[in-house]
Formats: structure tokens, sequence, C-alpha cells
């Protein structure tokens, strides 16, 4: 089974979810997409070695498939904030 793509959108899921969390804490905004880049980094990292069909063979690889699935998900907070946003 290749469950490749379906890993990178997990790692989104997740990151998104994570950055939900954080808002609800005192931590400023501004810190989120950092925070979801460097989880993702760390999933990436995870998935490598757990997850037999992640797209990723290699650490560098891997953590750059995670921050970028992680940033992913600020930029859908934000595609999701300016659909809402009334003009």
């Amino acid at each position: 089974m290749d469950f490749g793509i379906a890993t990178v959108a997990g790692i989104t899921v997740i990151c998104y979810l994570a950055a939900m969390l954080i808002k609800a804490t005192a931590l400023p905004n501004k810190w989120l997409p950092v925070i979801c880049g460097a989880l993702g980094g760390v999933l990436g990292i995870v998935g490598m070695f757990t997850i037999p069909d992640f797209p990723a063979a290699d650490a560098l690889s891997a953590v750059a498939v995670g921050v970028v699935s992680g940033l992913a998900a600020t930029g859908a907070n934000q595609i999701f904030k300016q659909i809402k946003k009334e003009d």
C-alpha cells in the first residue's frame, strides 16, 4: 500500500491541531509558524523511521517534508481565515 502522500497530509493535520491548541494558550500567535514547522520536522523524522512508504529516505529529506507539511498547516489556517473575512 502506498500511504506516502497520506502521511504528509497526516503531518499537516497534526500540526494544524497543535496550532489550534496553542492558540488557546497565552503564547503569541506569531510563534505558530515556527512551532508548526518544528513539529512537522520532528514528525517527518519519526515518519521516516516508522512508516514504510514515507516519501523520504534520508533524514534531511524527511525533515524537509515535515517542515513543509507543518508550514502548510499555517497556510491552510490563513486560507480559511481569508475566506471567512468579510469585506
